[in-house]
C-alpha cells in the first residue's frame, strides 16, 4: 500500500490537511501518517543561561527555575501535539480512511523530510502555519523548506478542502511540469478527473507542440485533457483561470525552466501559491 505523508501543527489549516491527506488516500487506496513536528525551541532540555551578572547563589537559584520551566514547556509541547494528531487522526477516520497514524518527531521539518519522503508517496501541507502573518499573505516559514527539499511531490493545502473535480496544469514546458504531466498519467489520483494544461505566452509552432505532447502522455494515461495558450503574465492568466472556471487544484512544476533551481521556489509557484484559494501541487 502507498502511504501520504501530511505535517500539521495548530493552525487553522491542519482541519484542510487532515482533510486532504484523506481524499487523496481514498483515491490512492494509501494510508496517512500525520507528522507533528516539535523543534528544538520548543523541546530544548538545556536551559539557556539568562541569568546575567548576578550573585552566584541567586544565580544558582534561577538557572534552577529555568530549568524547570524548561521541562515544563516541553512536556506542554508534547501533551499539545498527541492532541493535534489525536484530532487529526479522527478526522481522518471520519472521512473513510482507516490506515491513519500519527507521530510526533523532534527536530528540523527538512530533516523530517529526508527522513520519512522515501516511505511515502506524497508530501501534504498546509499553506500556511501557525506563525504566519496572514494579513500580509505571508506563506508558512517551513514551506518553502519543505518544497525545496523534498523529492516527492507536494500537496499545499489551502484553507477549507472542497471534493476537486477539475484540475488546471500550468505546463510551461520545463522539467518540473513535463514531470508533473507524466506523474498525472500514471497516478490514479486523477483518473475521472477534469484537466486542462495551460501555457500562458506567445501562441507559436512550438508552444502548441508542446501542449500537444504534454495532451498525448496525459491521455496515454486514460485521462480526458483539453489545452490552451493564453497571452499575459502567467500569475495573472492562471489565477483569472482558476477564478473564472472554477478549478479545485492548480498542477505545475515547483520551477520554471529558467530559475536557479537549487536556490528558491519559482516565482510564479509563490505568487500561485499566495493568491491562489485552491490547493497548489508541485512536482520538482
Amino acid at each position: 500500500m502507498s502511504k501520504i505523508t501530511a505535517f500539521i501543527d495548530g493552525s487553522i489549516y491542519a482541519q484542510s490537511v487532515c482533510e486532504h491527506a484523506a481524499w487523496i488516500a481514498g483515491r490512492l487506496e494509501a494510508s496517512v501518517e500525520l507528522l507533528h513536528v516539535l523543534g528544538r525551541r520548543e523541546t530544548g532540555s538545556a536551559p539557556s543561561d539568562l541569568s546575567g551578572n548576578i550573585a552566584l547563589g541567586a544565580r544558582t537559584s534561577l538557572l534552577k527555575e529555568l530549568s524547570e520551566l524548561d521541562e515544563q514547556r516541553a512536556r506542554l509541547a508534547m501533551k499539545r501535539g498527541r492532541a493535534i494528531l489525536e484530532d487529526g487522526e479522527a478526522t481522518v477516520r471520519a472521512a473513510g480512511i482507516e490506515a491513519v497514524s500519527g507521530r510526533i518527531r523532534h527536530g528540523d521539518v527538512v530533516e523530517t523530510v529526508a527522513e520519512v519522503e522515501e516511505g511515502s508517496d506524497l508530501l501534504v501541507i498546509g499553506k500556511r502555519g501557525e506563525a504566519a502573518d496572514f494579513a500580509k499573505l505571508h506563506l508558512g516559514s517551513n514551506l518553502e523548506r519543505v518544497v525545496r527539499s523534498s523529492h516527492r511531490p507536494v500537496f499545499v493545502a489551502n484553507r477549507a478542502f472542497k471534493p476537486i473535480d477539475k484540475v488546471l496544469v500550468a505546463y510551461d514546458g520545463g522539467a518540473s511540469s513535463m514531470k508533473a504531466v507524466d506523474a498525472m498519467s500514471r497516478s490514479p489520483l486523477f483518473a475521472g478527473l477534469s484537466v486542462k494544461l495551460l501555457t500562458v505566452g506567445s501562441d507559436t509552432t512550438e508552444a502548441r507542440n508542446r501542449l500537444a505532447e504534454a495532451e498525448a502522455v496525459l491521455r496515454g494515461g486514460g485521462i480526458e485533457v483539453a489545452s490552451e495558450v493564453l497571452p499575459g503574465q502567467p500569475e495573472t492568466v492562471i489565477s483569472e483561470r482558476v477564478e473564472s472556471e472554477n478549478y479545485g487544484l492548480l498542477v505545475m512544476g515547483a520551477y520554471g525552466h529558467s530559475r536557479i533551481r537549487s536556490l528558491i521556489i519559482g516565482s510564479t509557484t509563490e505568487a500561485m501559491l499566495r493568491s491562489c484559494k485552491i490547493p497548489v501541487m508541485l512536482f520538482r
